[in-house]
């Protein structure tokens, strides 16, 4: 069988759509996973970036960190903290958000050191205070590349969270741990298209979140 007739014949399969091991009940806890990790992520990468980007320090460290975090391999990753801290959330979640935090760091701070000085300068001299022109005058501006960010983020979320199922929780990496064992190649590719499929839906939700969220000015710029 080719791939194709692979995903037909899983995505046919009614026994696929329903139970504790069916699509629906699969994908609501990949994208659980997804979620938890991005917003933890988010609230460690979204501070610290426009804080440092807003005055202009702490770049070379900032790129350090990522750089090393980037390097950590995710399942390498896993493996210690499930022997360190023994099977459950915690870690799946220490080397998902570990692989999200280095690109809405980095994208956040040099979206905020694009902004145009001379509008922030501006603001200076009208006497605004820092936090203001942080939201008010920069953080527009540099919406369009700090979304870019999170969207990256979430993507290799998306992507990696298969990684749950080989500490006995769930996802769509289920069909693709349970398919290998199994040496059920149907289940595999099946897994595999539905973490390919949401990957794209988190494309377009990122999308239209940008569509609406930043200023027709600053998109056309």
């Amino acid at each position: 069988m080719n791939v194709l007739n692979f995903v037909n014949s899983f995505f046919s399969d009614s026994a696929h759509w329903q139970g504790y091991d069916g699509i629906p009940a699969r994908l609501g806890e990949h994208v659980q996973y997804t979620l938890e990790a991005l917003a933890l992520a988010a609230a460690i990468g979204l501070p610290i970036g426009l804080v440092t980007g807003h005055y202009g320090r702490g770049g070379n460290a900032l790129s350090l960190v990522a750089t090393a975090g980037r390097a950590l391999p995710s399942f390498g990753l896993l493996v210690l903290m499930t022997t360190l801290l023994g099977f459950g959330m915690l870690p799946v979640m220490i080397p998902l958000v570990v692989l999200a935090v280095p690109p809405i760091l980095v994208t956040t701070y040099e979206a905020m050191r694009s902004v145009d000085p001379s509008p922030v300068d501006a603001a200076r001299g009208m006497g605004m205070h820092e936090s203001r022109i942080l939201f008010q005058v920069e953080l527009p501006v540099a919406l369009p590349l700090i979304l870019s960010g999170l969207r990256s983020a979430a993507i290799q979320i998306v992507s990696t969270a298969t990684i749950a199922a080989y500490v006995s929780l769930g996802g769509l990496g289920r069909y693709i741990v349970d398919g290998l064992y199994q040496r059920d190649y149907e289940k595999v590719v099946g897994g595999a298209t539905l973490v390919a499929v949401l990957a794209l839906v988190t494309l377009a939700l990122f999308w239209a979140v940008a569509r609406v969220a930043v200023s027709p000015g600053v998109r056309r710029s």
